[in-house]
């Protein structure tokens, strides 16, 4: 077992950022306690096994747990460097030959160190500990090596992870899979933004590795508001041009579904979901410019969307929707939700009225209306309003009989007593609960699908 040469490959990495990421540096150190002593220096045996308890933390911390080939393979392929944006931006053909060259030692160096013997090195540091008495830390550290052993034959593999191994396959030099590494950056993207769509701002672009996939075939009524949404996002990805959206309406009504299954939807054409939260509305602007320079489209959604006053995050998104001293930005546009058509809750004292004039002078507000046309003018920078209301009986039956056959519990719908035991446990449903909306409606299906027995039935 050569720990130099895998610690040289490490140390050698030019373009590729991987050599920061925690995993492997806490396998850098593991090789660097094995190597750095002296023959004939007293083997730093404690120093081995806090260094080795730290790599398998990390790996087991990692955002895919795999072995520890396909979690280096997913670091490379999601690595953002020069060469993976030349070539997300350019043609194969066209990439500098330096940059090219560099890439693929690179891409030796990487698989050579994903390759690397791991179970091997385990057994290889309980033999250490067992040569310096510590028989019980080298018997634990050997069914940790039989356990890497085991992820390495995982076979139960995300889309994501046969996306890895299809472009990076084992027992190959990664360097020889350079083309289709290009055609795959210049085809999906670099970085996470090529291999996931859907992202939060957690102060950084985090993705959501386990996305709601939703589709709009999933969902049942609402067509013509769905139709508006699909429609303006169409013309986004097409040209560019497309109006902010805010979704408002009631609650349980499929707002943010419509969002989510039309970005699912249209993933495939570069269309990426950036969620963010109210609080952080604030630093929108340095959202954006950490996409500024990608080749996709990004819907920010701000989900449930309300303010209690007028503060920073308020003027940030206003800024954004209609523009300050920059220019709106043309690769995003806004979806929100809401269930208050003017976002901004609207205190008694804010309405301008005769009987209230005197108050609001009191209060130091001499421009009553001023006050609320500003409270306004947010909702109004939202190009199209679209309203989901509350469904009707008939709607909100239709609703849970297309979810209930989407998930094989109405097997046909010439079985009346099924259909008409169905229909009434819906409505008792909705009575006892939340009212009608779709999200009662899927309440309903996943409690039926459980078995029978109601609350009302007890």
């Amino acid at each position: 077992m050569n720990c130099f040469a895998v610690l040289a490959d490490i140390r050698g990495l030019t373009l590729f950022t991987c050599r920061d990421k925690p995993l492997i540096k806490a396998f850098r150190k593991v090789l660097e306690s094995l190597c750095g002593e002296m023959p004939d220096e007293k083997e730093p045996v404690p120093v081995i096994i806090e260094e080795w308890a730290s790599f398998l933390r990390s790996l087991v911390q990692t955002k895919h747990c795999y072995s520890f080939y396909i979690t280096v393979a997913f670091l490379t392929l999601t690595d953002d460097n020069p060469f993976t944006h030349a070539a997300e931006a350019q043609e194969p053909g066209t990439m500098p030959p330096l940059l090219r060259t560099l890439a693929q030692t690179d891409l030796s160096r990487l698989g050579r160190i994903a390759g690397f013997d791991l179970p091997g090195l385990g057994f290889h540091i309980a033999e250490r500990l067992r040569r310096a008495g510590l028989h019980l830390s080298a018997g634990n550290v050997e069914e940790e090596a039989r356990s890497l052993w085991a992820a390495e034959g995982m076979q139960d593999l995300s889309e994501e992870a046969r996306t890895v191994l299809n472009i990076f396959p084992e027992a190959r030099d990664w360097g020889a899979s350079l083309p289709e590494f290009c055609a795959y950056l210049h085809t999906k993207g670099a970085g996470e933004l090529g291999l996931y769509h859907s992202f939060r701002w957690t102060g950084v672009l985090q993705p959501v590795c386990n996305p709601d996939r939703v589709r709009p075939a999933d969902l049942a009524g609402y067509e013509e508001q769905r139709q508006v949404v699909v429609a303006n996002t169409l013309r986004f990805l097409e040209s560019g041009y497309a109006n902010n959206l805010l979704l408002y309406g009631d609650r349980g009504t499929g707002k943010s579904a419509t969002v989510k299954a039309v970005c699912n939807e249209y993933a495939h054409q570069g269309l990426r979901l950036l969620e963010v939260s109210k609080r952080d509305l604030f630093q929108l602007p340095l959202i954006l410019e950490s996409v500024a320079s990608r080749p996709f489209r990004f819907i920010i959604f701000i989900d449930d969307l309300s303010f209690e006053s007028t503060d920073d995050s308020f003027t940030s998104l206003k800024m954004l929707l209609e523009g300050g001293v920059e220019a709106k930005p043309a690769h995003a546009v806004v979806y929100a939700t809401s269930n208050r058509r003017h976002l901004v809750k609207e205190p008694l004292k804010d309405r301008p009225t005769t009987a209230l004039a005197a108050d609001a002078a009191a209060a130091g507000d001499m421009r009553a209306f001023d006050t609320m046309q500003e409270q306004f003018s947010l909702a109004d920078r939202f190009g199209l309003t679209v309203v989901f209301t509350a469904p009707g009986q008939d709607e909100f039956l239709h609703i849970a009989e297309y979810i209930a056959a989407r998930r094989g519990l109405l097997k046909t719908p010439e079985e009346p007593e099924e259909r008409k035991r169905f229909r009434e446990n819906a409505l008792c449903w909705e009575r006892w609960f939340n009212g009608r909306s779709p999200r009662t409606a899927a309440q309903y299906v996943d409690w039926a699908a459980g078995g029978t027995g109601f609350p009302w039935e007890n």
